[in-house]
């Protein structure tokens, strides 16, 4: 495997990404997408993900993207289609299906990559509900959760476990820095359509994430014929957290469109 780290695909933001390339041919290209509530994380925590799937013959990306709240929805967003943009214009991603993954807030923009770009791509507890949540949540407090060391730790090792609904809410507002009107253009659920990509769906029944973002999109998906596959798994695991659980489901799935 080659790690090559440090490549610059927006200039102007000074946005940088890491290619991990196989010994040998790929046979499809991967976009991991880091999490991190929108306003923490970083590329290079996606190595442990990125390795597994380069021993599986993927050619792997992993972009940087600007943070809140220095820069609110939808500078992320934007930032992870110039990464796909630049992706797509890769020698080695040239001639292989290219499909997203990414976990929490990573989940999201991968989602977005589906439903906007039409590509194959897995949430793994992926932010989805968002506006619908907060405006019926109005007695949770948004509070920031400054207990978990997330820069000492690797994604799949965080400890996130179990229901947060005040960070949750927290991260999320954050993001749009508290404009409601700015948080119904940021949910997803609003840009599901026929020529959206399938998505496979990942999330731990009590967890930081809710299941009502799996199951709306789930069946927005389903209402304009597009497939999707979920996984609901049993406990209060967020993320990558479960990596061991969602991996085999995801690369199956993406093994299932690498002859289409």
């Amino acid at each position: 495997m080659k790690i090559t780290q440090d490549i610059v695909y927006d200039s102007g933001n000074d946005l940088k990404l890491d290619t991990y390339t196989p010994d040998t041919k790929p046979k499809a290209t991967l976009l991991l997408i880091h999490g991190g509530g929108w306003f923490r994380g970083d590329k290079e925590k996606e190595s442990f993900l990125a390795e597994k799937f380069v021993n599986e013959g993927f050619f792997v990306v992993a972009p940087n993207y600007r943070l809140a709240p220095a820069d609110l929805y939808p500078s992320a967003l934007t930032d992870v289609f110039n990464a796909y943009a630049w992706t797509k214009k890769n020698t080695l991603a040239a001639n292989t299906p290219i499909f997203a993954l990414g976990a929490s807030a990573g989940g999201n923009l991968a989602v977005e990559l589906a439903l906007q770009k039409g590509i194959p791509t897995a949430s793994w507890s992926g932010i989805i509900d968002m506006y619908d949540w907060v405006t019926q949540h109005p007695e949770v407090k948004a509070v920031m959760n400054k207990e978990q060391h997330f820069d000492a730790h690797e994604s799949r090792e965080i400890d996130q476990d179990g229901n947060n609904d005040q960070f949750y809410k927290w991260f999320i507002l954050n993001y749009v820095r508290n404009d409601l009107n700015l948080l119904k253009s940021a949910t997803p659920l609003t840009r599901v359509s026929s020529k959206s990509g399938p998505v496979f769906l990942a999330n731990s029944l009590h967890e930081l994430v809710p299941i009502s973002g799996v199951l709306k999109l789930q069946q927005a998906l389903a209402d304009v014929d597009v497939p999707s596959d979920v996984k609901l798994i049993a406990g209060t695991v967020h993320g990558e957290g479960y990596w061991e659980l969602a991996l085999p489901q995801t690369l199956a799935f993406f093994s299932s469109y690498l002859a289409n």
